[in-house]
């Protein structure tokens, strides 16, 4: 039984030529994402916001979800956000923050349930008070720079600081542009989106440390060999194994984002950029920056147009 390549093993694709072309790209992607961010602002939810979060479920068939936004528009509570997921009688319920306090978020839980009474069963109640929201922000942040820490702490110790710092700056790159998709689509970024964003690390740097590994073993094979060559190679040759994670993630993601239902779905959007994102960043930023990182394989301009991506070997 032949096994499935998205493409043959013998490849000889000169990536590196690309790099003057997806550094300005992605360097201005970056900066776009970075003035989206700051000037539109992230639509951020009630795990950043506080708020009050209601889980119901109609009793009597199908939830009329115009039937229930109405009624608890009549409780002018503000900004309500009513949605379906898993069976047609779950609704969720988001109830933006109320002015006074905890207090003032508990008696929210009382106005909704004395409207709809029993005619429907309350699974869960979340109430996130102002300073839970701030604590909860902050942890985050703090979570995804610890990520990022440990990441360029593991890659260091397991290759050398310029791998270290390629990686980081790809990871970066993947983190600012999933950020951007946020700040641009408004998509509601809750906790579930920084799981999303973690997710994306990891998987970028999973990507990025496979043509890592395969540079070092070409490295000490051919030690004579243009680095701009070797790098080609090292991608080439890993091509195969990128394509066919990425293709069988972005199959199972996007199962889940078609039938997930609404409650995932920002998630699995962001990790379909995410996967995306991450496998161009381990292509066209990872490898090509260790030819800036380290000044010793640095190749002349004048042998760089002699290049191909046919091996040499020593």
């Amino acid at each position: 039984m032949r096994l499935l390549r998205l493409f043959p093993d013998d490849t000889h694709y000169p990536f590196m030529r690309w790099r003057k072309l997806s550094f300005p790209l992605s360097g201005l992607l970056s900066v776009v994402c970075f003035l989206g961010f700051f000037l539109i602002g992230m639509n951020t939810g009630i795990d950043f916001q506080g708020g009050t979060l209601m889980e119901i479920e109609t009793k009597d068939g199908p939830a009329d979800l115009g039937a229930i936004r109405e009624r608890l528009g009549e409780l002018n509570l503000g900004e309500v956000q009513v949605q379906e997921f898993g069976e047609p009688q779950n609704v969720l319920i988001r109830i933006v923050r109320q002015e006074g306090g905890d207090d003032a978020q508990q008696a929210v839980v009382g106005k909704v349930q004395a409207a709809f009474g029993d005619e429907v069963e309350y699974r869960r109640v979340e109430v996130v008070g102002p300073r839970v929201s701030g604590e909860l922000a902050q942890n985050g942040t703090f979570g995804v720079l610890l990520s990022l820490l440990c990441i360029m702490v593991y890659v260091w110790f397991r290759f050398e600081w310029q791998y270290a710092l390629g990686a980081i700056v790809a990871t970066l790159h993947d983190i600012v542009l999933t950020v951007g998709l946020f700040a641009f689509l408004q998509l509601e970024f809750n906790l579930s989106s920084i799981a999303a964003i973690l997710t994306i690390i990891g998987y970028s740097l999973n990507d990025t440390v496979v043509v890592y590994d395969r540079i070092r073993e070409l490295r000490r094979k051919y030690k004579r060999m243009h680095l701009i060559t070797l790098l080609d190679l090292a991608i080439n040759q890993t091509l195969a194994r990128t394509t066919m994670t990425a293709a069988t993630t972005l199959i199972a993601l996007s199962s889940l984002y078609l039938f997930g239902g609404e409650v995932i779905r920002s998630f699995t959007f962001a990790m379909l950029f995410g996967v995306l994102v991450g496998t161009y960043s381990s292509i066209f930023i990872a490898a090509p920056v260790l030819i800036f990182l380290d000044p010793q394989l640095t190749p002349n301009p004048a042998d760089e147009e002699e290049t191909t991506a046919e091996p040499k070997a020593a």
